[in-house]
């Protein structure tokens, strides 16, 4: 007599074929949540192992202790016991605090779990990106920039199948940049409908302590100065780069250079940075030496100078400081589900005239996102004035997809079904 198989069992072993088949093929079969899914895509481009895959510890005890002490979360350290960690022990969950960049600042909660999580470098310190260790509630909800629930065997590195996670991301209330993330790790208990409202509320808690931090740091500088009706001075703007569409790429009011603009859009998307070989592998369709690229950016920071930003990093090379970056913007939008935002921030393929690999992939990337919810959620008027542009005009999918969902009694039916034919007399 055969024994059932418990329905959790079932669907680990299905994600387990699944990732086998994914990584054997490079394509995701449809077994996962799309979001899971495009997660796990970017884990195989990314060339993450699966089975091999630690988080890293980049920085020294001291050097550690300093930089989460200066961090902007520290002051609200507070909000996020209260709420969370003193439950947490009688829950059996983990609490952790990271920042921007996926580095777990803190981990606490439950004792027992915490020694446990230690056996998958769940510690303070490590690096918890999804450019690091692939799908996981805290990574992919600082990639999105949303909240995310991970449950088991829908994490991506197989040393966190026994985990379940909720992450959402903590913004600054007065600029909106993004600070870090919180994040409740344990067993399914971590990824029941009440723990995200939880979670969630806890970031609006913080985030509301936060504004007090700001306001109450502005009088005192105000005091200090004896200039009581002074403004409190606004923090930079982050400069606009456009890169979308067929204009010369920009950065700000001046025009880059293709070259420029490849190496500038790259490292605005990998925001944690890109080390000298990956970067010009990203850059160079032939094989590049990092001595070719470090000409090029020699060239490049004479630009970024002339128009008032700051140099890049290097080692690995990291932006300075945040861009505006358009192509970003789209897809944090269609993260957040704006549909008819995202298609109007669109303008068009990124630096579509580039054949930089890494700007291949974020192109082809960007517009089959793009593609993708647009066949799945849009309506029948944002789908038109998407299949009206240049790149759809021969996509029949999509003109299908447009007769599918107009009413019966639409004039613009006539016109649809009359494109389709000479889509495929076009195709004969």
């Amino acid at each position: 007599m055969n024994v059932p198989q418990h329905p959790q069992h079932e669907l680990r072993d299905q994600l387990l074929r699944a990732q086998q088949s994914a990584i054997a093929t490079g394509t995701v079969p449809p077994v996962l949540r799309p979001v899971i899914r495009e997660s796990w895509e970017r884990a195989i481009r990314g060339a993450i192992d699966p089975d091999r895959a630690l988080p890293s510890l980049e920085l020294d005890e001291d050097a550690f202790r300093e930089y989460r002490a200066a961090h902007a979360l520290a002051p609200v350290l507070p909000v996020i016991r209260r709420l969370l960690v003193d439950g947490a022990d009688d829950a059996g969950l983990v609490v952790a605090v990271g920042d921007s960049r996926g580095r777990l600042l803190w981990v606490e909660g439950d004792a027992g779990l915490r020694r446990r999580a230690e056996d998958m470098l769940f510690v303070a310190g490590a690096d918890w990106s999804e450019a690091r260790v692939g799908t996981s509630a805290p990574g992919t909800a600082l990639q999105l920039d949303r909240a995310m629930q991970i449950r088991g065997a829908e994490h991506y590195n197989r040393i966190a199948h026994p985990w379940s996670c909720t992450a959402a991301p903590v913004h600054d209330p007065v600029d909106g940049a993004l600070l870090g993330v919180i994040d409740i790790t344990g067993t399914d208990h971590a990824v029941a409908p009440h723990t995200l409202s939880l979670v969630s509320a806890t970031v609006a808690a913080v985030e509301a302590e936060l504004r007090i931090v700001s306001l109450e740091s502005t009088v005192r500088a105000a005091r200090r100065t004896s200039r009581t009706t002074a403004m409190p001075t606004a923090k930079p703007v982050r400069t606009p780069l456009s890169v979308l569409g067929g204009r010369r790429p920009q950065l700000g009011s001046r025009e880059l250079s293709r070259r420029h603009a490849e190496i500038l859009v790259l490292l605005a998307w990998h925001r944690q940075g890109l080390g000298a070989e990956r970067l010009a592998s990203l850059v160079y369709e032939s094989d590049a030496s990092p001595v070719t690229l470090r000409a090029e950016i020699v060239r490049l920071r004479r630009v970024l100078d002339a128009a008032g930003e700051p140099p890049l990093e290097s080692r690995p090379y990291r932006l300075g400081r945040e861009l505006d970056l358009d192509a970003a913007s789209v897809a944090k939008l269609l993260g957040q589900g704006a549909l008819r935002r995202a298609a109007e921030r669109y303008a068009g393929p990124v630096l579509p005239d580039s054949t930089a690999p890494g700007v291949v992939e974020l192109r082809d990337d960007l517009a089959g996102r793009l593609r993708e919810s647009m066949l799945s959620d849009a309506s029948p008027e944002l789908l038109l004035a998407y299949a009206d542009r240049d790149e759809c005009r021969y996509d029949t999918e999509v003109w299908r997809a447009l007769l599918g969902i107009l009413p019966p009694r639409s004039p613009r039916r006539a016109s649809v079904v009359a494109h389709l034919e000479r889509i495929e007399s076009a195709l004969r």
